[in-house]
């Protein structure tokens, strides 16, 4: 029987070592966890942005958010972020909007019109403006799943209809009596928003997975974002790193697409970590068993996205 592999990573206090050594042409940037809460940005990640910048690095966001990628930007220009640093953002809720839109892949394209919307509720709505889909009310109308959050129930008017995680997964039990395929615009089982964590759309979809069903999933690890991302910055896979603070999302999705990556401690995994203050360096043995755990093997660890 063969054992996990053993975790070999290198610590680093800042990602400056890696900047000034030149070997990574591209960096694929998370952003919760990484860049800022949700609320307002970590220390030292604005510094560090620019002076990665300054480094000639090309930067592109990839993230598992159920919103366009211009949201992102204008998101990241409120909190102070210089988005002229980027050249641009890769969402899950980007790519599934191309994909709905263009069906040009085959899956796509046999997946009807008709569809049930999981959605946000007091976070806002997601618009599926101009993407010629009906959005129904009743599981035995619709011919697909979209889930874009875990808060509302999309309706015909575009307006959200506040439901509980229980029953959203009342509709997903229904969902799978009737074989309707789901595509997730946001992997993501949870999300930091300031310390907390939140339950994310990539945790109804593992559930509608379980239950047997068949999900499209959109974004991080899927290889489709990290194609997306060396296609924007014309590089190929030896040439980049994925900074990130989620294992299963962020490091397995570099892991997969043969990428370096760097697990930032203090995100999603920090209580896990068994970490207090922000910037507090993690124990060895701590990393290793939840690498393990999570058979995601980061190139290198950081305490937080600082210079």
């Amino acid at each position: 029987m063969s054992s996990a592999p053993t975790p070999v990573f290198e610590r680093l206090a800042g990602i400056r070592p890696l900047a000034e050594s030149g070997r990574f042409k591209a960096w694929f940037l998370d952003q919760f966890g990484v860049l800022h809460d949700g609320k307002k940005p970590y220390p030292g990640a604005i510094l560090a942005l620019e002076k990665l910048a300054g480094n000639g690095a090309k930067m592109v966001i990839i993230s598992n958010s159920s919103r366009r990628s211009s949201v992102t930007m204008e998101k990241l220009q409120s909190l102070g972020f210089d988005t002229s640093c980027f050249l641009g953002a890769i969402t899950s809720g980007e790519l599934a909007h191309q994909y709905l839109d263009k069906r040009d892949d085959p899956w796509f394209a046999a997946l009807g019109r008709k569809c049930i919307h999981l959605t946000w509720g007091n976070r806002g709505a997601i618009s599926l403006e101009g993407l010629g889909l009906q959005v129904v009310n009743n599981v035995d109308d619709a011919e697909f799943i979209l889930a874009h959050g875990t808060e509302a129930l999309g309706l015909p008017s575009g307006d959200p209809l506040s439901r509980s995680l229980e029953e959203l997964e009342q509709i997903l039990v229904l969902g799978i009596q009737k074989r309707l395929p789901m595509v997730v615009a946001n992997p993501d089982y949870v999300t930091v928003e300031a310390r907390n964590l939140r339950v994310m759309p990539g945790t109804l979809a593992a559930k509608y997975e379980s239950l047997g069903g068949e999900v499209k999933w959109m974004g991080k690890p899927d290889k489709v974002i990290y194609t997306s991302a060396m296609s924007l910055a014309g590089v190929e896979a030896h040439e980049c790193i994925t900074v990130g603070d989620s294992l299963h999302h962020d490091i397995k999705g570099a892991n997969g697409a043969g990428m370096a990556s760097a697990f930032i401690t203090g995100g999603i995994h920090a209580d896990e970590l068994g970490l207090g203050e922000f910037g507090e360096t993690a124990g060895d043995d701590a990393v290793s068993a939840l690498c393990c755990k999570h058979s995601s093997y980061p190139s290198y660890i950081l305490p937080s996205f600082s210079w």
